[in-house]
């Protein structure tokens, strides 16, 4: 099944040089059909290289709006925050103009007025979880509702914080999925979903509403 298939790329290096164009590339093309563009950031490892080389890439970035797939119920200032890792990687030179919509900060409407996303980035856990809906979480309950936030109590995920998260019906109201994976371990984990077991990232891959690539690599250093 192609939907399930990686591309992979020999490092981390040639990977988020990869993805960092294919998601300028989707900015680009909402900016010139609309003006304006929006994105949904990830957290973790995977997307910190892929942010410096979006961060210089020229673009009109003073109308391109960025938010978070998910995010830990911390301090801004905490390592732990997802809003951290985008203000110092991403948020420097050219796209410092962004518009940045904290999900912490900010309520279903105005996540609505950047739908359609242009591009989502996503990462994905070891059990199969993206953005922080995570297999055995209470979030699981409201992650296929029309909702497009819950939230999760402390004690699930590592690190085991309270957290919010966009659903299914938020990630899927987008132009485009990136999902970013390394190692032969997540590679067993796309396996599994597309034989058949019952994962979150199931949900993103095994749907025809929204075109989704996966870039492997087998791992982000490089």
């Amino acid at each position: 099944m192609p939907k399930f298939e990686p591309e992979i790329f020999p490092d981390g290096a040639v990977l988020a040089a990869a993805a960092a164009d294919a998601v300028v590339h989707q900015l680009r093309t909402g900016l010139a059909a609309r003006g304006r563009a929006s994105l949904v950031a990830t957290g973790g490892r995977s997307p910190g290289p892929i942010y410096d080389r979006l961060a210089h890439t020229e673009l009109d970035w003073a109308h391109v709006a960025v938010t978070l797939s998910d995010e830990r119920q911390v301090d801004a200032a905490s390592p732990n925050s997802n809003a951290r890792l985008v203000r110092e990687r991403l948020f420097v030179g050219p796209a410092a103009a962004a518009r940045f919509l904290p999900l912490t900060d900010y309520a279903e409407p105005a996540l609505r007025k950047l739908m359609p996303f242009d591009a989502v980035m996503l990462g994905m856990g070891e059990d199969g979880h993206v953005a922080s809906l995570i297999p055995g979480s209470p979030v699981m309950a409201a992650a296929n509702g029309p909702a497009l936030t819950a939230e999760s109590p402390q004690g699930f995920g590592s690190p085991p914080l309270p957290r919010i998260s966009l659903t299914f019906a938020a990630l899927l109201q987008s132009r485009a999925i990136f999902l970013l994976i390394a190692g032969e371990a997540k590679r067993q984990v796309i396996a599994a979903a597309a034989a058949g077991t019952d994962l979150p990232v199931r949900t993103i891959l095994n749907q025809e509403q929204v075109p989704v690539r996966i870039f492997w690599a087998p791992d982000f250093e490089g």
